[in-house]
């Protein structure tokens, strides 16, 4: 039997072809809505056009693989692995948008896969939960529920009074508001991931409400997410947006997984110096 950790390996692999991929078919859409009808960020004609229509549902197979390696996998495996999308979208982008990817850029990506290759190997096994309504509880925790809160007050205040005048002006605009509700969706992802399995394993979680809870937080997140991600990749280039948003996307993520299962689930401390390690080494070559 093939152990959950290397099934959620796989499923993560996976993913990040997919979104990979669909970051390049995404602006490319972008591009020839902006080109068709003056889209320069505001508005939604993009919805118009299947090229972009095409990045989207590649990018929902590649989220469905990312959804479910969440199940199988802790969030400090599955997340960083996000670091070969970056990979993917930088050397697709230099053939198919014609976006400049130099030496740096090159020696960037061998450093990205060097670091995911450290992580995979020195990433902790998932905290054991006997049901969804146990992740809830840790949910409900003032740590967590204060850093939703952040989230929540930081998201408002990006969306209604600074991204309206500094979005085009500054990447980080958009993607901080992606990176910090998304790194909310990720731990409401875990939670529906983990009610999924243990559903097909007979163990049925829909009868609890906390399922539920956590569908309508996947649901409002990621719809919030894919609004200013498409803002972020209509005014900037795809290599500016896909390192910044990793970056910021993971360090939430791996954040808010710390402050929920209050640790990374190991006592090892050459595992948690060689997971830094590989932090740090997926970072510099995704900001290369």
């Amino acid at each position: 039997m093939v152990e959950d950790k290397y099934i959620g390996l796989g499923l993560a692999v996976s993913s990040t072809l997919g979104i990979g991929a669909s970051f390049v078919i995404t602006k490319k859409g972008l591009n020839a809505a902006a080109e068709r009808h003056g889209f320069e960020g505001e508005g939604f004609a993009y919805l118009k056009n299947p090229i972009w229509w095409a990045g989207i549902i590649t990018m929902v197979i590649g989220e469905v693989c990312n959804f479910s390696a969440y199940a199988f996998a802790p969030a400090i495996l599955v997340t960083p692995l996000g670091a070969l999308s970056v990979l993917i979208g930088a050397v697709l982008g230099s053939y198919f948008l014609g976006e400049r990817l130099g030496v740096l850029g090159r020696i960037g990506c061998a450093t990205c896969l060097i670091g995911s290759v450290i992580i995979v190997l020195h990433a902790p096994p998932d905290k054991d939960l006997a049901n969804i309504d146990e992740l809830l509880h840790y949910a409900l925790m003032p740590g967590f529920l204060f850093y939703a809160l952040v989230v929540t007050v930081f998201a408002v205040v990006m969306i209604y009074f600074v991204a309206p005048k500094y979005g085009r002006k500054n990447p980080m605009i958009y993607i901080s508001i992606c990176s910090t509700v998304g790194s909310i969706s990720i731990m409401a992802i875990k939670g529906l991931g983990i009610a999924l399995k243990m559903t097909l394993r007979g163990d049925n979680q829909f009868k609890s409400a906390s399922t539920y809870v956590f569908g309508i937080m996947v649901v409002v997140c990621i719809l919030t997410q894919m609004n200013y991600f498409n803002k972020a990749l209509s005014q900037f280039s795809t290599n500016i947006v896909n390192p910044l948003y990793y970056v910021a996307f993971t360090t939430c993520t791996l954040l808010a997984s710390f402050i929920l299962f209050r640790g990374f689930n190991t006592s090892d401390t050459v595992n948690t110096i060689s997971l830094l390690c590989g932090f740090l080494t997926i970072f510099t070559g995704s900001t290369s």
